[in-house]
């Protein structure tokens, strides 16, 4: 089976790429251990100004980009756009950051010199999803490149023309050759590479399924991994919070890409003493949400990337209404071509529906309401996962003290959830280990050596 590329917005056929056979496999993996041996003894100044420069010419790009994310998995252009700009902050980020994030680290110790040296660990596969397909690899690939590692990808299925113009736009930034490839494989193909020697670490951005296979096979072959896997977002709204401002940003934050972000808000877990209120404002909110094609500016409602995906989200909607849970507003597909689903808002979710245990990867708020603070965090923590979460209050303490208590990787307060290249990034429990971002998320490929010198 090849690379398919459909068109969510219009379910058309666009373009189709054939699976590299193992001998193109190994043609890519043979020239990115030569760049490795070159790029790891490039001074780091020098690296710097490579990756500046990359960041350069994806502004340069920013259209031509945006409209292959669009293209191949639906994203509004706007939101499109800013993707493709984020990636330009994260170049430039780190080629101002980088010297002084890998410096020597003096340790005072019994050694009359004794510290701590940050060196490149070899070449990083990253697997990674299509729902931010320029960005996600940006994320992983640009601190690595500062910190002298090489970088191969396997990009989600459906995104085959994104992964290729990244590979494009390395190479046109005056990378020297194969610091960077695309590997056009499938996924049956990806635990060879893992396990080939030439392979020294693993990313992967994706499914909890997939994390686990991949974090199996790397971890049979002693290789290190960082996994960011799914989340079920907690958005705690305390009685005391300002509504008006929570339901502006819980919409953005739960319909931005469709709902199909691991850090989009998903539980939106609320006091009973202001449930009813904030319901009926996000109601109002969510029923404003415009469906129609990416490339409209007055669209604010994007396709889902795939029928099939549209279709998994609309069976656990139908499960959970089974169950008791109210349907607000939407909970079904749109008529007509393309995988729209509706704006929707599922309330009086309950344990035992899918709404409360599942990860909803779509256009879905569901609406959890408790008595109390306590209770807010014990739904909070209750999920098996533990990416990110939201505190709304008034009350700036108590909202720090809350976000203290909610077991996640990154909790925000009074402020949707996003990824900064200046914060590290990633989460606990079953939504993975390790960080992206900051200067934690480089240090994440690296050997950090010590060095005793009497």
């Amino acid at each position: 089976m090849p690379f398919v590329s459909l068109n969510p917005a219009t379910n058309e056929w666009v373009d189709e790429y054939p699976y590299w056979n193992e001998v193109q496999l190994e043609q890519a993996l043979a020239e990115v251990a030569v760049a490795t041996r070159v790029w790891v003894n490039t001074p780091l100044s020098e690296r710097c100004d490579h990756v500046r420069r990359l960041g350069q010419l994806v502004l340069q790009r920013r259209d031509q980009l945006a409209a292959l994310i669009m293209l191949e998995m639906g994203k509004l252009i706007g939101e499109a756009r800013a993707e493709v700009e984020k990636c330009a902050v994260v170049c430039d980020y780190y080629a101002d950051n980088g010297a002084a994030f890998l410096a020597d680290e003096l340790i005072e110790s019994d050694a009359g010199r004794s510290f701590v040296a940050y060196q490149p660990l070899g070449t990083v596969l990253a697997v990674m999803p299509w729902n931010f397909p320029i960005w996600q690899v940006f994320r992983f690939l640009v601190p690595a490149l500062v910190a002298g590692n090489t970088g191969v990808l396997k990009h989600a299925s459906n995104v085959p023309q994104c992964a290729l113009a990244i590979e494009a736009v390395v190479r046109d930034a005056g990378l020297p050759a194969g610091v960077f490839r695309s590997l056009m494989i499938s996924s049956a193909q990806v635990a060879s590479v893992v396990k080939d020697k030439r392979i020294h670490a693993v990313t992967l951005t994706g499914s909890e399924s997939a994390g686990r296979q991949v974090a199996a096979t790397a971890g049979a072959h002693l290789k290190k991994t960082v996994l960011e896997l799914g989340g079920a977002d907690p958005f705690i709204v305390l009685e005391d919070a300002d509504l008006d401002w929570a339901v502006l940003q819980g919409v953005a934050s739960r319909f931005l890409n469709a709902g199909q972000s691991c850090i989009a808000a998903k539980r939106f877990i609320v006091l009973e003493s202001v449930a009813d209120e904030f319901v009926a404002k996000f109601k109002v909110a969510v029923e404003a949400l415009k469906p129609g094609a990416p490339g409209n500016v007055e669209t604010s409602l994007a396709p889902m990337a795939r029928i099939d995906l549209r279709d998994e989200l609309h069976r656990q909607v139908l499960a959970s209404l089974a169950k008791g849970a109210v349907a607000v507003t939407g909970c079904a597909p749109l008529e007509g071509v393309g995988a729209f689903y509706q704006a929707s808002i599922l309330d009086e979710v309950r344990p035992g529906m899918s709404a409360w245990d599942e990860e909803f990867f779509g256009p879905v708020a569901t609406v959890i309401r408790v008595k109390n603070e306590l209770e807010a965090i014990e739904v909070a923590n209750g999920s098996v996962f533990g990416l990110a979460g939201s505190v709304w209050t008034q009350d700036i303490g108590r909202g720090e003290s809350v976000a203290r208590q909610v077991q996640v990787g990154a909790v925000f307060v009074n402020g949707m959830v996003k990824s900064d290249p200046r914060l590290p990034f990633g989460g606990i429990k079953n939504s993975g280990y390790g960080r992206e971002l900051c200067r934690h998320g480089m240090l994440e490929f690296v050997n950090q050596k010590t060095v005793w010198i009497k």
